[in-house]
């Protein structure tokens, strides 16, 4: 057998830490701006990043913490959690963002399942900490991201972030990692059951951020002045806390006010230039500046994603403001960059309307994602814009099992994304359904099983299902069906409270219905698809209150569903 004849090129691993090291060695000066939960702006460079991130990493290694320990952060945007994006894992620890919006005892299973060392946390979560910290007990620690003099009084022990810090010098080299050890630990919501951790490695987290920033993804760039408005909490802010290092790019933090006018005033400040948010935020946004009378003077481009993007969404961008809209798709999964809606020279050179109904979909895939559409039998399906199936992918930065589960979900090599697409000529691929009956309400999934469990534990309930009602702010939102118990009675109002203390609020579904009989298989199970069918025209009464809303018809119909009137 022949020997393989090796590259002679140096071996030097893919470490999340280099990110930044780079960019505080050639950017240094580029700026980080931040709103703080303290009320005020923070201004710093890259070059201040790398070194207070290296305290950290001193601290927390004085703390005990060793390479491998995972570290939950329950934050805001923000220069403190970007801090410890990179001081966590610069030494071999495990970045652990934590979704603060999940109900208590989720998070409190999140943080058990990853058995967190330490958590730190923003001012906003201290009440959400008192909370949670007796339900951990496994935590070593919890630390206020703050300085002493805003520290929060809190019944739990929690240390300072800034007092931390102080005691460490920054005269730390970071140390060679192997690329394939862990670096960041995210939770996905969009299951049933309790929620399943994807972990992600140096080599991955690399990657990705490469493949974020190429020019028909992200395109980010130094000259970019990049505000991510996509939580950092929801997997790592689609990458952009790594892709503006690894490009120079300056960096501006939102903090906890995500309201138009909040949004418009730092884009224009801190001439903003890329974005990248869920549909929910753009209409805020859209909507401020509809009614100010006013425009964007910098910002050239926004990433859309999280759920579908309304074509009206996409036309009010580029039509009225100038401003470049760019429809994705991804998973947790998947790092999460999976597509995106950018076009070719060629697809340039055609018709605006074709251009357009390309720019609708979900886009094209980046390089280092690979993905098929399966039908009965995993036979693949061509790609002819009609066909749809099981959307599967692969790739360098998609996940080969969940944490701390023994088998892999891979079929074949492919992760089953539990998405039904197609994917037409071009290779643009369109979500056409969900194989789940989950209910993806603005950014964030609702488990329709975990609302049906709650509804038959009340007395008076026989039976109940819920489906997803087209709604024109949040895109979808719980519709509960329910068939009484015979001699019982129970009202709207009675059964939504009982939802009180039992889920997340923006979980309790916005309207009760009461049905004679629910649909059923001929196995037994709930019929979902005759059930939306039977209520495709419903209108919740939360939708109807949305008022003077130009993108309500729109996003109600990209929905599937009968358009809401005004």
């Amino acid at each position: 057998m022949t020997t393989p004849l090796h590259g002679q090129m140096m071996d030097v691993p893919l470490a999340v830490s280099s990110l930044l090291a780079h960019a505080s060695r050639y950017f240094g000066t580029t700026e980080i701006v931040s709103k703080r939960v303290e009320g005020d702006v923070h201004r710093y460079t890259y070059r201040d990043c790398e070194r207070r991130a290296k305290q950290l990493a001193q601290a927390l290694i004085a703390l005990g913490v060793e390479a491998g320990d995972r570290i939950g952060t329950l934050a805001w945007n923000g220069y403190r959690h970007l801090e410890t994006y990179y001081g966590t894992t610069g030494f071999g620890a495990v970045c652990h963002t934590i979704n603060p919006r999940l109900f208590p005892e989720q998070i409190a299973y999140i943080v058990n399942h990853a058995d967190d060392s330490y958590v730190l946390f923003d001012l906003t979560f201290a009440p959400l900490v008192d909370m949670l910290a007796p339900q951990c007990p496994n935590v070593r620690g919890w630390i206020a991201m703050t300085d002493e003099a805003h520290r929060p009084r809190m019944s739990t022990d929690a240390s300072c972030y800034e007092a931390l810090l102080t005691e460490m010098d920054g005269q730390f080299d970071w140390p060679l990692i192997d690329e394939r050890s862990a670096s960041n630990l995210c939770y996905t919501s969009g299951t049933t059951g309790n929620p399943k951790g994807a972990l992600y490695s140096h080599r991955s987290t690399v990657l990705h951020a490469l493949g974020a920033s190429l020019p028909d993804a992200m395109g980010l760039s130094a000259r970019d002045s990049v505000l991510p408005v996509v939580p950092m909490f929801h997997v790592n802010a689609w990458g952009i806390p790594h892709g503006a290092p690894l490009t120079g790019a300056k960096l501006v933090f939102p903090g906890k006010d995500l309201d138009g006018k909040s949004l418009y005033e730092l884009m224009e400040a801190e001439r903003v230039t890329c974005s990248a948010g869920v549909p929910t935020v753009w209409l805020g946004l859209l909507n401020y500046v509809r009614e100010a009378g006013v425009r964007f003077s910098s910002l050239e481009r926004t990433i859309i994603g999280g759920s579908a993007c309304p074509p009206a969404m996409l036309r009010m961008f580029k039509d009225d403001y100038g401003v470049e809209a760019i429809h994705g798709w991804g998973m947790t999964e998947m790092s999460p960059l999976g597509t995106l809606a950018r076009l070719n020279w060629e697809q340039m050179q055609r018709s605006p309307d074709k251009q357009r109904r390309l720019l609708e979909k979900q886009g094209h895939v980046i390089y280092g994602v690979d993905m098929k559409i399966v039908g009965d039998g995993g036979r693949e399906l061509p790609w002819d814009g009609v066909a749809f199936g099981d959307l599967h992918v692969r790739g360098p930065w998609v996940i080969d099992r969940y944490f701390r589960h023994d088998t892999s979900p891979l079929v074949d090599g492919w992760f089953a994304t539990g998405d039904v697409a197609t994917i037409d000529r071009d290779g643009f691929m369109r979500i056409t359904d969900r194989s789940k009956d989950l209910i993806k309400s603005g950014c964030e999934w609702i488990s329709s099983i975990d609302i049906e469990n709650v509804a038959v534990a009340h007395p008076a309930v026989a039976e109940a299902a819920c489906i997803a009602c087209a709604h024109p702010k949040w895109t979808e939102r719980p519709l509960l069906v329910v068939v009484k118990r015979p001699d019982s009675d129970v009202t709207q109002d009675e059964l939504r409270g009982f939802y009180e203390g039992k889920v997340a609020k923006w979980w309790i579904p916005d309207d009760v219905v009461f049905v004679d009989e629910l649909p059923h298989t001929a196995t037994g199970k709930l019929h979902k698809l005759k059930l939306r069918e039977q209520f495709g025209d419903y209108i919740l009464p939360s939708a109807r209150k949305v008022q003077n809303c130009p993108l309500t018809d729109e996003v109600t119909a990209g929905s599937g569903s009968t358009p809401v009137p005004e």
